[in-house]
């Protein structure tokens, strides 16, 4: 994988493989990117408006208490 931005983060896939996402925070364009890379290659991207971030999130914490009730 190519180096990250200094606000960001990698994760690996569950499947392996070489599978990741990337989280890379451009706040000069009031974007976080979501990358999918495999080995090192990226093989798609998502530009989220920071403004749709809370929202995701939400999203995010909402499907964890429901399938988690007792995690965290």
């Amino acid at each position: 994988m190519q180096p990250l931005p200094r606000a960001g983060g990698a994760y690996l896939d569950a499947r392996g493989d070489g599978r990741a996402l990337r989280v890379s925070w451009h706040t000069e364009a009031e974007v976080v990117v979501l990358s999918l890379w495999r080995d090192n290659v990226c093989t798609g991207t998502f530009q989220l408006a920071v403004e749709d971030v809370p929202g995701l999130l939400d999203v995010l914490s909402q499907g964890w208490r429901a399938a988690y009730p007792t995690a965290g």
